[in-house]
């Protein structure tokens, strides 16, 4: 199941950013949403719910995965010598306890950010960084899938520290990219969003707010 949506994060087509300042990836509106495309994961019972809402700090991207895996994909072209840091602000109000994500029957993440690489012809060459905000895992831990070698998850947040608060993440995907993969990367290829259930057939509650590259 998540192979299907590997493939499709790592066809995405790029769109230039060459600027050294922060570079804002996604604008969470309804213009935005509509213009976006849902990709159901194959076997999966349902699509994931998106909708937008916004708070005191501006629009945020609402997830609610019922037995449910479908992601959102956006094209990007990041240069990472110039903004190699992922910033996401995020927030998980239902959680899935008591899973093995590191399993293929609990491989479900209430809130995850992929950053893809493209590495060779075909996308399942590619390479990614799966950031996750983990239910049941500690800030830190790391793995590959159990669906490809070729992506690893990476936890930057869980919900044993922050059930229900708005938590802001960083990481250095270039130094990631070298860390995980063992590969030099200067432009990042692709990034998308998705909350999954379809595992576990449980059902997670979460949002995305201000997904954003930077110098630092």
């Amino acid at each position: 199941m998540f192979k299907i949506f590997y493939i499709f994060i790592t066809s995405l087509f790029f769109l230039n950013s060459s600027l050294a300042e922060n570079i804002n990836i996604f604008n969470f509106t309804e213009q935005e949403l509509s213009e976006l495309e849902v990709r159901k994961v194959r076997g999966a019972d349902n699509k994931t719910v998106y909708t937008v809402g916004s708070n005191e700090n501006g629009n945020f991207l609402k997830a609610v995965a019922d037995n449910a895996a479908s992601g959102l994909g956006k094209e990007v072209k990041i240069d990472l010598n110039k903004t190699p840091f992922i910033n996401i602000t995020w927030k998980i109000e239902k959680d899935l306890q008591g899973i093995n994500e590191n399993s293929k029957k609990g491989h479900d993440f209430a809130a995850r950010v992929f950053a893809v690489k493209k590495t060779g012809a075909t996308p399942l060459s590619n390479r990614a960084i799966n950031y996750v905000f983990s239910s049941n895992s500690a800030v830190g831990q790391s793995w590959s899938s159990p669906y490809t070698k070729k992506s690893i998850d990476n936890v930057l947040a869980t919900t044993k520290d922050n059930l229900n608060e708005w938590v802001t993440v960083k990481s250095n995907v270039k130094e990631d990219f070298k860390k995980f993969h063992d590969l030099d990367v200067n432009e990042l290829d692709g990034l998308a969003i998705m909350a999954d259930t379809d595992n576990s057939k449980m059902k997670s509650i979460s949002y995305f707010q201000n997904i954003y590259f930077s110098a630092d």
